[in-house]
């Protein structure tokens, strides 16, 4: 097993209250895939911890990030759903201010830039960030400039040198990956402008709650924010929440609206925070009891697939995501159970999933094999896949959906 490292003290607030809450044993890394069945991986602790002090979850160890990042299978713009949403989210931002269009649009951690694309065909100025440098090449060659970093302070000082300040800063589904939260949010504030607005998605810790969404917990995920946690990180560097939404994208986002003065708050806010103490989302025994529904939701799926599988149904997986590798490794599901997973990620095709060693296919192969089943690894694009199937490959029997809350079997 490699190197990783332990936390002392809280990634946002920086105190040394942390209690581990919730261990899911030594799992490989979620996206490094397999060129074969027979290769050997690393594994690394995975587990939960709450800070006493803020309320934030955490993982307890780090891996380094270049391990994780410096290559990357999620290309953002495979999924449907987060192309039509782009749209929506660059709309939602532009209407909290006006902009000129002279205005300049930053995303650190851009991928391959389909959510940059909204504002660059309203004819703003954008630039992307990014560390892996298969992604960093997709998006210039589709005509988003990217620049290849693993963004923090540093990376501000040089991005301010070469491009100024941004007027629009947004972050989608980064700041649970970066192992030096306060780092890259110094990064964040210096490169935005003094009137400019910043807008943070992250995967929202009362879904993960309400839905169970423990396969949302895997190396890359390192922070698992509420509104009181980010907001306290935010207010640490001079930055003040005005607006929230919540957002359809990973099982549920939330997405602060921040700016460098306090202003008046919209409704929401006050809402979502009234929302949170009611629902005890801030508390350690809420956690608690998370963790133990996980460890019985993993007994009740795991002994459905198994059952499904020993009367004699092909099940095939659906979605290779980071998320199915926790959720299989976790329910300790392999190939004698899921003869395949299909995915439309061409990048992914032809490898084999981390620990369970199951062959990805192309959505058209795994469809010709005829599975009796399907298990829905990506049910957070649940609808969006099962319209897909039926409409193109006229598949109507049965799925296995394992999230949120109980598993269950859709027949035809």
């Amino acid at each position: 097993m490699s190197k990783t490292i332990k936390i002392k003290k809280c990634r946002v607030c920086g105190k040394r209250r942390i209690k581990p809450f919730f261990d899911l044993g030594k799992q490989p890394l979620a996206n490094r895939l397999l060129k074969s069945a027979g290769d050997i991986e690393e594994t690394y602790p995975l587990s939960l911890g709450f800070c006493l002090e803020c309320g934030l979850v955490q993982l307890n160890h780090t891996v380094p990030p270049k391990k994780l990042f410096s290559k990357y299978l999620w290309v953002t713009g495979t999924s449907k759903g987060a192309n039509i949403f782009a749209s929506e989210f660059c709309e939602r931002l532009l209407s909290k201010q006006k902009f000129s269009k002279k205005s300049f649009v930053f995303e650190p951690a851009s991928n391959d830039g389909t959510f940059l694309v909204p504002f660059q065909k309203k004819g703003f100025r954008v630039l992307g960030a990014d560390p892996a440098k298969n992604i960093v090449d997709m998006a210039n060659k589709k005509g988003i400039p990217t620049e290849r970093v693993f963004f923090g302070r540093s990376a501000a000082k040089k991005i301010i040198n070469k491009y100024g300040k941004a007027d629009i800063i947004f972050a989608r589904n980064v700041l649970a990956h970066v192992a030096d939260t306060r780092d890259f949010m110094q990064g964040m504030k210096e490169v935005l402008s003094e009137e400019g607005v910043l807008a943070i998605e992250v995967h929202y810790g009362g879904d993960i709650l309400n839905g169970l969404q423990y396969d949302s917990i895997y190396h890359e995920h390192l922070c698992y924010f509420t509104l009181k946690s980010i907001e306290r990180l935010l207010n640490d560097f001079g930055l003040y929440i005005f607006d929230v939404f919540h957002g359809p994208i990973s099982g549920g986002a939330l997405i602060v609206y921040a700016r460098k003065r306090k202003g008046v708050e919209a409704k929401a806010v006050a809402k979502s925070r009234g929302e949170e103490l009611r629902k005890k989302v801030n508390n350690f025994q809420t956690w608690q009891k998370f963790a133990k529904l996980a460890h019985n939701h993993r007994d009740k799926l795991s002994a459905m697939v198994k059952g499904q599988a020993a009367g004699g149904l092909r099940i095939a997986g659906y979605g290779a995501s980071a998320r199915s590798s926790t959720l299989l490794n976790f329910c300790r599901l392999g190939r004698r159970q899921i003869f395949a997973i299909a995915d439309n990620n061409k990048l992914k095709q032809g490898m084999y999933t981390a620990g369970s060693h199951i062959p990805i296919y192309s959505a058209e192969k795994a469809l010709s094999l005829k599975p009796d089943i399907i298990l829905l690894l990506a049910w957070n694009f649940g609808k969006e896949i099962i319209a897909g199937l039926k409409k193109h490959f006229n598949y109507k029997r049965g799925y296995i959906i394992p999230l949120s809350n109980n598993p269950r079997i859709i027949k035809k």
